[in-house]
């Protein structure tokens, strides 16, 4: 099991390798007790966002990580997995800006972006 900056890291690896854009991390782990930290990242288009989805999900499961849940997917604007500590948020630009989780959990937004 990998600890949570290592499955930070591979998650953000992942999106990279798909070319996800505007990856932003969100601590949440004081605010919320259904995990740690959340990744926020948009894709181009239904398509690209279902990509970037299903790489992730493809290589946690050969890295035989635990994929808890997966929503979204038949619509593919917003796709979101949850990988226990780290639930990842992949959006479409439209429904980001429409749903701007960045500023839903405003106090968790890092410094730092990743990507």
């Amino acid at each position: 099991m990998l600890q949570n900056q290592q499955l930070i890291d591979f998650v953000v690896d992942k999106i990279e390798d798909m070319k996800g854009r505007d990856v932003q991390n969100l601590d949440v782990s004081q605010l919320s007790n259904v995990t740690d930290t959340m990744i926020i990242c948009s894709g181009n288009s239904k398509r690209h966002v279902k990509s970037i989805a299903d790489n992730v999900i493809r290589e946690a499961k050969l890295s035989e990580l635990e994929v808890i849940g997966i929503e979204g997917v038949d619509d593919s604007e917003w796709v979101l997995v949850d990988l226990g500590d780290v639930v990842l948020h992949i959006m479409q630009d439209s429904a980001r800006d429409f749903y701007q989780l960045e500023k839903l959990w405003a106090p968790a937004v890092s410094e730092s972006k990743a990507g």
